[in-house]
């Protein structure tokens, strides 16, 4: 699971994410690929349900690079068809420049029945530049991934309106961390209270205020027939 440190400006998303994935675990089962790997984080937890686990990424990667297969996911994967029981890949979409190649080689992969999993920001501030090409809405993941032939497709926000404000407004203040070393010191220290208590807020509200036209970011499942 993605770590989750309290002092942190965004550990919130992580959490929401890893709620997610953690609910999902046990269909993750048998051969799994994970498109765009990064640095695993979730990997162990992958392994304690699956047969074999392999992990995907470029030699571009931001993350360093601990990827069993490296391969560009904007074009044809290394792999026969029918290969794997399940596909994740999380927060990797929105930087491929070619969407559509990668679902489509997802579903070529997969055997018939496998699932496809995969997690992606909405709202959600310009990161890892110059490779963040889109946002997709839920009409945008469902219109893909029909395209791609996959049905059963399931689309769950990953927070409301009140995490995704506050996440973002916490993005911008660390924009405030500047200045010599002991001055950054004590800005961040004035700032972890506001991240902490805001984004424990945020999520009280989502739960009792409940909107979701501006979510975080989106978790999908689909399957191939």
């Amino acid at each position: 699971m993605y770590p989750v440190h309290r002092f942190t400006h965004n550990w919130l998303i992580k959490e929401l994410v890893n709620r997610q994935v953690q609910m999902r675990l046990p269909r993750l089962t048998g051969a799994v690929v994970d498109l765009g790997c990064g640095v695993r984080p979730f990997a162990p937890d992958i392994e304690a349900h699956c047969d074999s686990y392999l992990g995907v990424d470029w030699e571009n990667t931001l993350h360093g690079l601990r990827a069993d297969v490296v391969a560009d996911l904007n074009h044809r994967l290394p792999f026969e068809d029918r290969t794997f029981d399940n596909v994740v890949s999380f927060e990797v979409i929105e930087h491929l420049a070619e969407p559509d190649t990668m679902l489509a080689e997802a579903w070529r992969i997969l055997r018939p029945g496998g699932g496809i999993t995969l997690s992606a920001p909405f709202q959600w501030w310009l990161h890892e530049a110059p490779w963040d090409y889109q946002r997709f809405t839920r009409h945008g993941f469902d219109y893909h991934l029909r395209k791609a032939g996959f049905v059963d497709i399931k689309i769950a926000p990953t927070s409301g309106f009140w995490s995704m404000w506050i996440l973002k407004l916490n993005y911008q203040t660390v924009r405030l961390i500047r200045g010599p070393k002991i001055l950054r010191f004590a800005i961040r220290a004035c700032l972890v209270p506001f991240w902490f208590i805001g984004q424990v807020t945020a999520r009280a509200l989502d739960r009792h205020w409940h909107a979701e036209e501006e979510t975080a970011g989106y978790f999908v499942t689909a399957r191939k027939r």
